[in-house]
């Protein structure tokens, strides 16, 4: 029985790298579209492939490579401020080594394997590019140009490079390194927090203190908004009211100032208004001399 368990655990143990390695999908049945270019309708894609030619200046192949590059979010914890990495930032090969990579991808997103600054008479568009939609793997080969000089790798998805997923590939001696390559060259623009203050338990204090301050404060200004808010209110009901009145009247003035010019418009409200104040004035003093006379009127049995 003890016999029977070991053998089922050390079965186990030797299966669970087996099981891991499953996890990612293999695109090995990439479909040509001519010019190097393979891809496949799961999210896998081999841009600028070449097995078979040789670059300009390339006698023969100077040596067979294989790399496997692994990308994902894990990989940037140790470059403080970035989001994304590869797991090697700097690779170097002798010119005219027939590179193959195999690229995994251990996130749930797009990642890209890029290399820049080929050919073009050999590479479209001077590029390599692999790109797999993960956590998945694939692989794609092409043959180093002679010379020594210094290749961009990075993943060109939105915001993905400038987060800190790009490398250098050096042929030969190469010709310089790269600016912001992480934990390898200098950012070329290094981030500043000389302007935060540190946080201290005299801050935190002070900051949980005006949080309850900003309550009492914003009872105390209650009314006055109450207030304002109010006043406003009183301005929308007349004008409310004013716009009714103006459509009310709109079909009777348009009839009534018809044919009439500008001028004779104006001469026609001031003569209203004249009206209308003669009106009030009569209405006043005809109500001034009721009341004064009678008060005047004298009493029975006076």
């Amino acid at each position: 029985m003890v016999k029977l368990l070991s053998v089922a655990i050390i079965s186990f143990l030797f299966s669970v790298p087996a099981m891991a390695a499953e996890e990612y999908e293999e695109h090995n049945s990439l479909m040509s579209h001519g010019d190097g270019h393979l891809m496949d309708m799961g999210g896998g894609m081999v841009m600028g492939q070449n097995a078979d030619t040789l670059p300009g200046g390339c006698e023969e192949i100077s040596e067979t490579k294989e790399i496997t590059v692994r990308a994902g979010h894990k990989y940037a914890e140790k470059f403080p401020g970035r989001m994304f990495a590869f797991d090697t930032q700097e690779f170097n090969f002798k010119p005219c080594t027939k590179l193959t990579v195999h690229f995994i991808n251990d996130d749930n997103i797009r990642h890209q394997w890029m290399m820049h600054g080929l050919p073009k008479y050999l590479y479209p568009k001077g590029m390599f590019h692999l790109e797999v939609t993960g956590p998945a793997k694939i692989s794609g080969t092409l043959i180093l140009p002679p010379g020594d000089k210094t290749y961009l790798v990075h993943c060109d998805i939105a915001q993905h490079m400038e987060k800190g997923m790009k490398a250098q590939l050096k042929v030969g001696k190469g010709d310089g390194d790269l600016p912001s390559i992480p934990g390898v060259t200098d950012y070329a623009i290094q981030d500043d927090y000389s302007g935060i203050p540190p946080i201290t338990a005299a801050a935190v204090a002070g900051n949980a203190g005006a949080q309850t301050a900003a309550p009492v404060a914003a009872t105390k200004s209650a009314p006055a908004v109450a207030s304002e808010q109010k006043d406003e209110s009183m301005i929308s009901g007349m004008t409310v009211i004013g716009l009714a009145i103006g459509l009310l009247l709109a079909p009777f003035l348009a009839r009534k100032f018809k044919g009439m010019s500008a001028s004779e418009i104006v001469a026609y409200i001031f003569d209203l208004l004249r009206s209308a104040i003669e009106l009030i004035v009569k209405f006043l003093s005809d109500l001034v001399k009721l009341v004064i006379s009678s008060k005047n009127k004298t009493l029975p049995g006076s």
